[in-house]
């Protein structure tokens, strides 16, 4: 068995990750990511004439499936947001909240 070193005084240590697992830059550094992908989603829905799929796509950087199971799986499960959808006669359909 070797010993293990300690270290110096004066070095910060640094955090550790275990396997599979990335920090991201803000928090390593212990600062806050300017705004989130979430937030960035929900503010486009909570537009008077919402979003569509490849305007969410476009912000998320995310396949037309995973954002359609962001919309199924994490807007509708929000407590006090109602999710709305609408095809209109012309163009994509669109995607709505609004608060309860």
């Amino acid at each position: 068995m070797t010993k293990r070193k300690t270290p110096a005084a004066t070095e910060a240590p640094t955090p550790t990750l275990t396997r599979g697992h990335k920090m991201s830059e803000a928090r390593r550094t212990g600062g806050t990511k300017a705004q989130t992908k979430t937030a960035a989603l929900l503010a486009l829905l909570a537009r008077t004439d919402g979003a569509s799929l490849e305007e969410l796509q476009t912000v998320s950087g995310w396949q037309p499936h995973s954002v359609r199971g962001f919309l199924a799986g994490t807007v509708k499960k929000l407590p006090g947001v109602s999710l709305s959808s609408e095809k209109p006669a012309k163009g994509p359909r669109r995607y709505r909240v609004r608060q309860t």
